[in-house]
């Protein structure tokens, strides 16, 4: 017997697919309670690493011995140190998270969600570790990127290995709970790229780029996908969401599966409320309710589909999102100025590295990322997992 080692990509499917899995979390207890692995076949428990020091015997009782069982910790070497102690213990089916939750937090893993009939596919990247999704429209050989993470290489290998050239990027707001890779993306490759941002979000920005504006729609292909942006702000004043090809809705950080974008990471709650109101209750209510929305972040594993896509029709959002059934306006203020999670982690550096003002190195970054996406409010849990 020998302990193994489980890679993210390993773990996305089997969370994905809803496998069984036993978790032992070995990571500090407050750090547990922050943020862990979740899943429809996941089983955890947290028992900090120091605790384990001396012996793993009296945690015997609590650890499923005919089953695979996964040690988890921040970066890897602490997981696998208590998983060889499980191993010597007699536990046959051991492995440890190669990179730990470092690791889990930057996987990206691509869902195919449309094929249109004249040549297309629309996929989603979701990372699973910390709810982003973003998109990649592609056609006749072009791409188009929504909504990037900061891991850019994920895009251009997966475009790589299609043939495909990236030609245009798109932010659809100046985010607030992760590093944009929006623009290192556009620079990576080259004049050949675009790079579109809202430009009501752009006004702090010290780069440029191509501003996003309704009415301006962007052709991908030769196969006629139009890229039609909607002016939609309420999460930030800038915020566009965009129609492809008459049948999705990319709604950004405004529309959830189950929640609605929350208007205060720039300090703008009060502010921004009515435009978050708007947005939602109008602009929306007028668009077709045969649109499937494709959000830009999800909060809990039910929004996510048998196929690992994230993804509901806006006419079902109209009867089931319980942000979208407050028919009275104070309500609703009230709902999404104080019933609101935490802040997302050092959200205010995140938007200052978004606006080009902040140049922290890959670990900084991927310290001010940890823990998981804080972008919507909660009108009936009121909290984020």
């Amino acid at each position: 017997m020998s302990l193994k080692r489980m890679t993210s990509q390993e773990l996305a499917h089997k969370v994905i697919n809803g496998d069984r899995l036993f978790i032992l979390d070995v990571r500090n207890t407050d750090e547990f309670d922050h943020w862990r692995i979740e899943g429809k076949g996941i089983e955890i428990i947290n028992e900090p690493y120091f605790n384990l020091l001396e012996g793993v015997d009296h945690l015997a009782k609590s650890l499923p011995k005919d089953e695979p069982i996964l040690t988890v910790c921040a970066k890897g070497g602490s997981s696998e140190f208590i998983g060889e102690q499980l191993v010597d213990a007699g536990f046959e089916q051991i492995y440890s998270l190669e990179g730990g939750m470092k690791a889990w937090s930057e996987h990206l893993e691509p869902v195919k969600i449309a094929s249109f009939d004249h040549g297309g596919a629309l996929y989603q990247f979701v990372r699973l570790g910390k709810g982003c999704l973003s998109y990649m429209l592609v056609s006749d050989g072009q791409a188009a990127v929504i909504d990037a993470t900061r891991m850019i290489d994920v895009y251009q290998d997966f475009a790589k290995k299609r043939s495909l050239t990236i030609k245009y990027i798109f932010d659809t707001h100046l985010h607030a709970d992760h590093i944009s890779g929006g623009r290192a993306l556009a620079e990576a490759i080259g004049a050949s790229a675009t790079y579109y941002l809202p430009p009501k979000d752009a006004e702090e920005v010290t780069y440029s780029y191509e501003p996003l504006v309704e009415g301006h729609n962007v052709v991908v292909g030769q196969s006629k996908i139009n890229v039609q942006p909607i002016y939609s702000p309420g999460h930030t004043i800038g915020s566009t969401s965009f129609v492809i090809d008459d049948k999705y809705l990319l709604t950004g950080d405004i529309l959830f599966v189950e929640s609605i974008g929350r208007p205060d990471l720039a300090g703008k709650a009060e502010a921004w409320v009515a435009d978050l109101r708007e947005t939602l209750y109008n602009t929306y209510q007028q668009l077709s309710k045969e649109l499937i929305v494709c959000p830009a972040h999800f909060s809990h594993m039910s929004e996510m589909d048998g196929t690992g896509a994230v993804k509901a029709t806006l006419g079902e959002l109209f009867k089931k999102n319980e942000g979208l059934q407050v028919h009275d306006e104070e309500t609703f203020r009230k709902m999404v100025t104080e019933n609101l999670p935490p802040q997302p982690n050092a959200y205010m550096d995140i938007r200052q590295v978004n606006m080009g003002k902040h140049k922290p190195n890959i670990e900084q970054q991927r310290e001010m990322e940890m823990g998981p996406n804080r972008c919507a409010v909660h009108y009936k849990l009121r909290r984020m997992e």
